[in-house]
């Protein structure tokens, strides 16, 4: 079992969908016993995904709030772990830690955005990499425990 990180980096294209919604996926597992953020690389529209938020909501999460940033404008580059969700962030998050002591994965996610149809098969596509992301960051991090409690 893979030891829990301290800081944690989700990172994919806009910042708008996948990576806001695995990052609150891990917070609401881990609250603020670790940092977690998110970015993206082109981070040209500022609001989060409003099919995003809507099943993020399904779960009680509130995601609305969260506003799109790059790389360029974390607060703090040291992190642990970078998850990549598309190859071009995984390039670039690469290329930002390269002199630093930092963990590299890419978790393949399909951009839901692509997805035509009906609003309600939208939605679907969102679901489904909600439920996508959450089953791997289940399967990568282990539940938080309590101690003495």
């Amino acid at each position: 079992m893979a030891a829990i990180p301290d800081a944690i980096l989700f990172a994919c294209n806009l910042n708008r969908v996948r990576s806001p919604v695995a990052a609150a996926l891990l917070r609401r597992r881990f609250g603020d016993r670790i940092f977690i953020d998110s970015c993206g690389l082109r981070p040209d529209e500022l609001e989060v995904d409003p099919f995003a938020a809507a099943v993020m909501a399904e779960w009680g999460d509130d995601i609305s709030s969260h506003r799109a940033k790059g790389f360029q404008e974390l607060e703090d580059g040291s992190f642990d772990l970078v998850i990549s969700l598309t190859p071009e962030a995984h390039h670039r998050a690469a290329e930002m830690a390269r002199a630093r002591s930092v963990d590299f994965e890419y978790w393949a996610t399909p951009d839901p955005t692509l997805e035509t149809g009906s609003r309600d098969q939208r939605l679907e596509a969102y679901r489904r990499m909600r439920d996508e992301l959450d089953r791997k960051l289940r399967a990568r991090f282990p539940s938080p425990t309590t101690f003495g409690g």
